[in-house]
């Protein structure tokens, strides 16, 4: 038997930081005796990025696991909820939108209901009543229902750095991690090229079984002490900047957006994301089509008067991951990982989902550990394919002529795996055996909003003999219908819900 794995340390704080800590001490049990000791040691010099704000519904998962309630979440973090994404001019740049909601289809996994609906553009309307739910500003339960509950599918928007404020202060009391600020200087390697420690300026070394690498774009362990490459994938997703504004509301009671609406522009997107406080909105963009005082303009003129004598913050990145994500006994979390633009909010879902598989993978022992990483390494090299492949899609369908538009319409930036795909589904469209691994990011049902969004329509005639229970998909779509005439009379206004649930909570 090798040495026993006691120690975790983890290197940097933020959201990534904080929310890796919580994971993997909630999983071990941080009240026991011999519990295993995580300690997360974070500069208080070193600014985070702090911008992402959307989530994914994974996340209302793993908070209700680490055990922090849903009602102060909402309270600490001035959230919202999110129930899907609105792409507003990604087709044809004429005021076309389409929806990718968070609730399946109706009938999902008995019956696609494609081949039956009266026009594919409309198929998340026909399959679907949320849609209709974000298009009127609607919570997605009422006051009666439970937290972590509702009839819609949700995630959260999110003040980012007010969401690892939470997480710090709920690790630190409630699930006894060690909180150590210093600033890290350099690590110690062993002859067998492990990291014995890491020497912090004011503290000396400090030795630890496994360490997980936080520390943003800059990878302080696993990029620069292991000299793991980064492996650039910019040649299909090509934006590589992003300016960011926090705009207030116009009063206290401007109604908050319940979905995140992302704009197409000449070159890239504009995210806008309504907190109860304030909106986040930014530009992506690549400046290989487009200089930054255009971006900021694009951003202006977007934001209108909301956006006088406000500063945009400007973020520069690289889309790509690293070579290998857990290299002996270092695994890197977040940004220090890998990134690609906010487009689907994956961010987040990655540290989850990473921080997750460590927590219930972690060995007892040494000895074992090379396993773990082989695994965890076979199994983030096929999420970040996915993730990259399901981006680059709601880019590669668009008909629109410009320049940067017309770039990722060249099948020469498409990558083969999303090709092969999207020959599969000239015929049939998604199903849920194309996405029959276990760990699938997005299931099948995402693929198909946003083909069928973008207006890819698989000629289902081809094998017509296979659609023949139009009677039966048709009493789904009438089903839908009742069901969002329900929803959209029961579910209380989004803002309104808010309020009043949080209010009500502070009576108990």
């Amino acid at each position: 038997m090798g040495k026993s794995i006691k120690k975790v340390m983890i290197v940097g704080g933020g959201t990534a930081g904080w929310l890796t800590a919580a994971i993997i001490a909630a999983h071990h049990k941080s009240d026991k005796p011999d519990r295993l000791q995580v300690t997360l040691v974070e500069s208080s010099d070193i600014p985070t990025i702090g911008v992402g704000e959307g989530t994914w519904p994974t996340l209302k998962n793993t908070v209700q696991q680490i055990g922090i309630k849903e009602h102060d979440l909402f309270e600490h973090c001035h959230a919202g909820f999110k129930q899907g994404g609105k792409f507003i001019d990604w087709v044809h740049g004429n005021g076309d939108f389409y929806y990718h909601p968070f609730t399946v289809p109706l009938g999902y996994g008995r019956l696609d209901l494609a081949p039956y609906v009266s026009e594919i553009e409309n198929y998340a309307v026909e399959s679907n009543f949320q849609q209709h739910v974000c298009e009127a500003g609607l919570a997605p339960r009422t006051l009666s229902e439970s937290e972590f509950t509702g009839q819609c599918n949700y995630a959260y928007h999110l003040d980012a750095g007010a969401f690892g404020d939470l997480l710090k202060q709920f690790c630190k009391k409630e699930l006894g991690v060690e909180h150590i600020v210093d600033t890290v200087e350099g690590a110690t390697l062993s002859s067998d090229g492990n990291i014995e420690s890491v020497t912090l300026n004011e503290r000396g070394e400090i030795a630890a079984d496994l360490f997980v690498d936080c520390t943003g774009f800059a990878s302080l362990l696993l990029g620069k002490e292991l000299c793991v490459p980064f492996v650039e994938k910019d040649d299909v997703l090509f934006n590589d900047r992003a300016l960011a504004m926090q705009v207030p509301y116009e009063s206290s009671d401007s109604p908050v957006a319940c979905h995140t609406i992302a704009t197409a522009q000449n070159v890239g997107w504009i995210w806008d994301i309504g907190l109860t406080h304030r909106r986040g909105v930014g530009h992506v963009y690549s400046s290989d089509f487009l200089k930054d005082d255009e971006a900021e303009q694009n951003l202006r003129n977007y934001l209108g008067p909301a956006a006088e004598g406000l500063d945009a913050r400007q973020i520069r990145f690289g889309s790509g991951h690293r070579a290998e994500f857990w290299k002996k006994n270092c695994v890197a979390v977040g940004l220090s990982a890998g990134f690609v633009e906010p487009l689907e909010a994956t961010a987040i879902m990655l540290v989850e989902i990473s921080a997750r598989h460590i927590a219930e993978n972690l060995p007892p022992t040494q000895d074992v550990m090379p396993i773990t990483a082989k695994r965890f390494n076979q199994q983030m090299h096929y999420r970040w394919r996915r993730i990259i492949d399901f981006l680059k899609l709601h880019y590669t369908l668009t008909k629109r002529s410009e320049p940067y538009w017309q770039a990722h319409v060249d099948e020469n930036t498409v990558p083969e795996s999303l090709k092969e795909d999207l020959a599969m589904w000239s015929g049939r469209g998604p199903i849920r055996s194309d996405f029959d691994s276990a760990i699938e990011l997005f299931p099948a049902a995402s693929y198909q909003y946003v083909i069928y969004g973008m207006g890819f329509k698989p000629d289902f005639s081809l094998q017509s003999y296979l659609y023949s229970e139009r009677d039966q998909a048709q009493r789904i779509i009438q089903r839908n219908q009742q069901l969002t005439q329900q929803m959209t009379q029961s579910l209380p206004p989004h803002r309104q819900y808010i309020e009043q649930w949080l209010a009500s909570s502070h009576q108990v």
